[in-house]
C-alpha cells in the first residue's frame, strides 16, 4: 500500500492537463536514531530556547523571527508579513519546457519525488505524457509550489510513472573555483597515467545500488542489541595509520597486482559493535537506568 500523498494537484502541457499525486522517494526510517536522556534518571531530555544575553528562558509566546542585519543587530518579521510574500499555491505543474537529460548539472539536483496519475480517469493523458518524454529523450521542467516555496521540478520518465526532482537555485551553489584554483598542475608521466587506467579497467562495473551496504548502519544496530542485552562492549585496538607514499609509481604498479591493502572504515565500524581485542571499563548503571531499558 503506498503511503499517504505529500502533494496533490494537476500536471499540465499546454492543454493537456491530468490529475497527480506526489511521494517522497526518500525515506531515513529505517536509520537507527538515538535521543539525548539523562545519564542519572534514564529519562529523555527537552530542549528550551534561551536567551544568547540574559540566559533566561524564553517561552513559546516570546518567540519571534528576526533577520539579522549585522552582527547583534536584528530586525523582526512577524507572521503575517511573511504571509504577505507567500506564494499563493495553485496546485499546477505546469511544464515550461523540455531539455536534454544529460544538460542537466547533478549539483542542482535536490529531493526526489514519485509522480503517479491520481484516479483511473488520469491514466490516459499521463501516458501521453510520460510516453512523449521517453520518445523524445527529454526532461521536463516546471514550477511547483510546496510548503509555501516555489521551485524548479525537473520530471522525467521513471518505469510506469514519472520521477520528479527539485532543483536547487543558482544562488544555492558554491562556485567551484574557489575551491579548485589552489590546486596545483604537477607533472604527471603517461606510464602512471596508463597504469591507473589499467587499475580503472580491473575495477570496471555497472552501476548496481542493490549492492551498497550500510555497515555503519548494521554495526549500530548490533551495538544497540548488544548494550540492550547487557552484555560488554569491547574496544578494538587503534589501527596504525599507513606511512605515506614513498614512490607514486611503486604503489600504482603494487595496486595493479593486487598487493594494496583493503582494509576498510566499514569494517572497523563493524569490529567495533562485534567487541575486539582490548575492554572497555564497564560503567555503573543507576537504578532507574536499569528500569528504563527493562
Amino acid at each position: 500500500m503506498a503511503p499517504r500523498a505529500y502533494w496533490k494537484g494537476t500536471l499540465k502541457l499546454s492543454l493537456v492537463s491530468c490529475p497527480v499525486v506526489l511521494y517522497p522517494a526518500t525515506t531515513a526510517a529505517e536509520k537507527t536514531r538515538f535521543h539525548m536522556i539523562n545519564r542519572e534518571t534514564g529519562n529523555r531530555l527537552k530542549q528550551q530556547m534561551i536567551d544568547a544575553e540574559t540566559g533566561d528562558v524564553v517561552e513559546s509566546d516570546q518567540k519571534g523571527r528576526g533577520y539579522e542585519l549585522r552582527k547583534g543587530k536584528y530586525v523582526e518579521i512577524e507572521p503575517e508579513e511573511l504571509e504577505a510574500v507567500q506564494i499563493e499555491s495553485n496546485h499546477t505543474i505546469d511544464i515550461e519546457s523540455f531539455v536534454p537529460s544529460d544538460e542537466i548539472d547533478q549539483r542542482y539536483l535536490n529531493h526526489p519525488y514519485y509522480v503517479a496519475p491520481d484516479g483511473k480517469a488520469a491514466i490516459d493523458a499521463f501516458a501521453v505524457i510520460r510516453d512523449a518524454m521517453k520518445d523524445q529523450d527529454r526532461v521536463a521542467l516546471a514550477k511547483i509550489v510546496l510548503t509555501n516555496r516555489e521551485h524548479i521540478i525537473a520530471i522525467e520518465p521513471l518505469g510506469k510513472g514519472l520521477l520528479g526532482t527539485t532543483l536547487r537555485f543558482p544562488y544555492e551553489l558554491r562556485d567551484e573555483d574557489q575551491f579548485f584554483d589552489d590546486i596545483k598542475s604537477p607533472k604527471i608521466t603517461k606510464d602512471m597515467v596508463e597504469l591507473a587506467g589499467h587499475i580503472l579497467q580491473t575495477k570496471a562495473s555497472h552501476f548496481d545500488p542493490s549492492k551498497f551496504k550500510d555497515e555503519y548502519e548494521t554495526a549500530l544496530k548490533a551495538l544497540v542489541k548488544r548494550k540492550a542485552s547487557g552484555k560488554t562492549i569491547e574496544l578494538p585496538e587503534p589501527e596504525e595509520r599507513p606511512s605515506n607514499v614513498v614512490s607514486l609509481m611503486d604503489a600504482l604498479k603494487q595496486s595493479l597486482k593486487g598487493r594494496g591493502g583493503k582494509k576498510t572504515a566499514a569494517k572497523s565500524h563493524a569490529r567495533r559493535a562485534s567487541g575486539g581485542r582490548r575492554a572497555a571499563k564497564k560503567t555503573p548503571r543507576s537504578t532507574a537506568r536499569q528500569r528504563k531499558a527493562g
